[in-house]
Order: structure tokens, then C-alpha cells, then sequence
């Protein structure tokens, strides 16, 4: 299992009338754990996009537990449990300032070719650093 954990203030414009997080906000704060998950493993999903790899979401869940407000800072938990081949599968855990865990979320990609829009197996560098993780 790989945990990374980013942190993440809730801006106005990310609210609702209630001042809570609008729902469909959550599927970018999953980017956001997603693109540091991987920057923390040392790959940069620019660096991705330049060798001709994409990653759309082809599996998106997010369970909605309590509200995340303005102005809260949030950690983003952001879990690989998996090896990744084609796909890679995500969890995702979001708490506030109290460590009460609000939502909960699952996300699966597919490493696709940009050129030929096809799924591929993910680059060797990063099965590399991945598998490391797992011995």
C-alpha cells in the first residue's frame, strides 16, 4: 500500500449557499491527492502527458459522509492498495482540521496511448518505483 497525504484549503468559490463544498468538487480534490500521489512517488503527470500517456478516469465513487465548509483545511488521503497494470485504482479519505473523516471516494484509470487512444501497461519507471513499495 502507498499513502500520500495532501493538504488543501476549501476556497468561497468552492462552496454552495450553505457554505459547504459543492459535490462535484470532491472529483477535483481527487485530482489534486491524485497529481501529488504521484509526485511524490517522483513522476509528474506532466511528464506523463510529454511521453504520450494519459490517464482518464474510467471508475469514479465518492461517498458524501459530512460537509467539508469554507475556509476548513482538508487533508486529502490518497491510497494505492493495488499494483497497477493497465489501470490503476485509488482510494481516496478526506478529513478536516479535526480528523473527522467527511467523504470517502474510489477512482480507476486507464494508462492509455495518446497517439493510438488505446490502453497500454503503465511505463516501466513507474511500475519501478511502485513495485518498490510493495517487496
Amino acid at each position: 500500500m502507498i499513502k500520500n497525504q495532501t493538504k488543501l484549503r476549501v476556497r468561497y468559490g468552492e462552496t454552495d449557499q450553505m457554505g459547504y463544498v459543492y459535490y462535484g468538487n470532491y472529483a477535483q480534490f481527487f485530482e489534486v491527492g491524485r497529481v501529488e500521489w504521484l509526485r511524490a512517488l517522483g513522476v509528474s503527470y506532466k511528464s506523463l502527458e510529454e511521453s504520450g500517456i494519459m490517464l482518464p478516469v474510467r471508475e469514479l465513487n465518492i461517498n458524501y459522509l459530512k460537509p467539508a465548509k469554507y475556509d476548513d483545511l482538508l487533508t486529502i488521503t490518497t491510497i494505492l492498495s493495488k499494483k497497477p497494470l493497465v489501470k490503476i485504482e485509488f482510494d481516496f479519505e478526506v478529513q478536516n482540521e479535526q480528523n473527522e473523516l467527511l467523504t470517502t471516494g474510489y477512482a480507476s484509470l486507464v494508462f492509455m496511448d495518446m497517439k493510438k487512444s488505446k490502453p497500454i501497461r503503465a511505463p516501466k519507471e513507474l511500475l519501478d518505483q511502485i513495485y518498490s513499495y510493495f517487496k
